[in-house]
Formats: C-alpha cells, sequence, structure tokens
C-alpha cells in the first residue's frame, strides 16, 4: 500500500491511498467510496477488499472524502456536490495511474456522490457495485421511514438544525444545513436508474438505514443489473460471516466482470 496525493477541484487535499495488483494479471483498477461518518478504511472491509482485489489482478484505489478521516475540510461543511469532486479526483487519479477499465465499489452514503456523477461517468465506467446504497435521499433523511433515519433526522433533530445549522448525527457526525437541503434535490436513483453501467447491489436483509425491499425494486427496474441479499445483516455487515460473503460477491462479480468479453458477467452470482 502506498499513500496517494490527492486533490478536489476545488483545492481540498484529500487522504488516499493505492494499493497496486500483486502478480502478474491486470484486471484494472477499482475506486472504493466509504459511507458517511467512517472513513476510506470503511471499518476495515475495505481494506480487506483491497486484499482480495490486489491478489486476483486489480489495483485499488481508497479515499477519505472530505470531512472525514484525514481529509480536510469540517463535518458540518460536507456537501453531496462536494463529495462528488472528492470521487471524481479518485477516479481521474485511478485513470492517470492505472491502464485498463475502472470500476466502483460505494458503500452506503458513497453511493450518492456515485449517482450524482453517473451520466458523466457511464461511458468511462466498466462497472458498479453498491453495499447498501442510500439512493433515495428524499426518503432516507427527509421523509425517513425506516428507523435510522426517524432517530435521526426527526422533528425534534430538525429544531437542533435550525438552531445550530447542523444535526449530530449518530450523536457523531455534524450533518450541516446545506447537505441536508441537498437530499431534496439530487435523485441518484434516477441516474442509477437511467444508467447502463452492469451493476451489482448487495443489500442487508435488516438493514435499519435503508429498506431492504426498496432498494431491491430500483436494482430490478434497470437491466444489467444483479441484486445478493445478505440474509440477518444489518447496515454495517455487523458479523464477520456477512462481512466475508459481501467479500466474496463482490469481488467474485468484479473479477468476472473485468475477465469477460464484452465486460458482462456470464452468470449471476
Amino acid at each position: 500500500m502506498n499513500t496517494l496525493d490527492l486533490e478536489s477541484e476545488d483545492g481540498l487535499r484529500l487522504e488516499a491511498a493505492v494499493h497496486p495488483a500483486v502478480g502478474p494479471a491486470r484486471l484494472g483498477a477499482v475506486v472504493v467510496a466509504h459511507d458517511i461518518g467512517l472513513d476510506m478504511d470503511q471499518g476495515g472491509m475495505f481494506m480487506r477488499l483491497a486484499e482480495r482485489l490486489t491478489d486476483v489482478g486489480f489495483d485499488v484505489v481508497r479515499f477519505s472524502f472530505r470531512g472525514h478521516g484525514g481529509s480536510e475540510g469540517a463535518e458540518r461543511d460536507v456537501t453531496l456536490e462536494g463529495t462528488s469532486l472528492d470521487l471524481q479526483a479518485a477516479i481521474e487519479a485511478a485513470m492517470a495511474h492505472y491502464s485498463g477499465p475502472i470500476s466502483i465499489v460505494a458503500a452506503g452514503f458513497g453511493a450518492a456522490p456515485v449517482g450524482v456523477l453517473l451520466p458523466q461517468l457511464d461511458p468511462r465506467l466498466h462497472g458498479l457495485v453498491l453495499w447498501n446504497p442510500m439512493l433515495d435521499l428524499l426518503h432516507t433523511f427527509v421523509e425517513p421511514r425506516q428507523a435510522w433515519g426517524l432517530n435521526n433526522f426527526g422533528p425534534e433533530a430538525l429544531r437542533r438544525l435550525e438552531r445550530d445549522d447542523f444535526i449530530l448525527v449518530d450523536g457523531e457526525f455534524e450533518f450541516g444545513r446545506a447537505l441536508f437541503e441537498e437530499m431534496s434535490v439530487h435523485e441518484p436513483t434516477r441516474w442509477f436508474v437511467q444508467s447502463s453501467v452492469p451493476s451489482l447491489v448487495v443489500q442487508s436483509e435488516r438493514d435499519a438505514w435503508v429498506a431492504h425491499d426498496a432498494v431491491r425494486s430500483i436494482a430490478a427496474s434497470r437491466p444489467a443489473c444483479e441484486f445478493h441479499s445478505v440474509h440477518g445483516s444489518d447496515h454495517g455487515f455487523e458479523s464477520r460471516p456477512h462481512e466475508d460473503e459481501v467479500l466474496t460477491v463482490t469481488a467474485r462479480w468484479l473479477t468476472t466482470l473485468h475477465s469477460a468479453p464484452g465486460g458482462i458477467p456470464s452468470a449471476p452470482v
């Protein structure tokens, strides 16, 4: 693993690392985008994913969004448009450093900037893997339907937002007013459904952040998209067996995709 000098278009320095492929095979590069409130390690899962992917011939780029981990920027200043610039910088760095096709793995809120960028990325992106994706921003944050959203963005939280200009999500992350207002504007679901990029959606059956059946319906509404349900798991794939299942499914799907003629997996995972 090596550190990567990464800067967003608006001048923020971002914590980033690259994992070069091991062995003679070269399948392309994978950029990984973490969930809100975490960092480029994704609680250790992205480190483990990088190990699996580099072993079979992928170069992997990890980075922390602004206001997260070791990247510049304050938590309460994070915006969806800003995180889209961060993701764009990571993708451009991957394309500059590595030859071959590029795919993305995005977890939770990391799927939102991916969705925003998909109209630009569609012709350049080889594949997309989403873990418990937050695509329906309106019903996750503004009009929440799941327990996590109801607990963090209920009436009392909105009163604090009016008073303090941020909501303390899960008692840890300062979710700012500008970011909250964007949740009613951007529609990552629409861009994802309209995209033609081959995709895999991995969704926890008991996710308290985003509804399993709603995500499954989104996946079913577009072509070239496979859906994998992780039975008994919550949003963070909290047990080691659940983590192992997600990593295995993801690595196998990406390997098949990048090895297949025409870039389409020959069989479902």
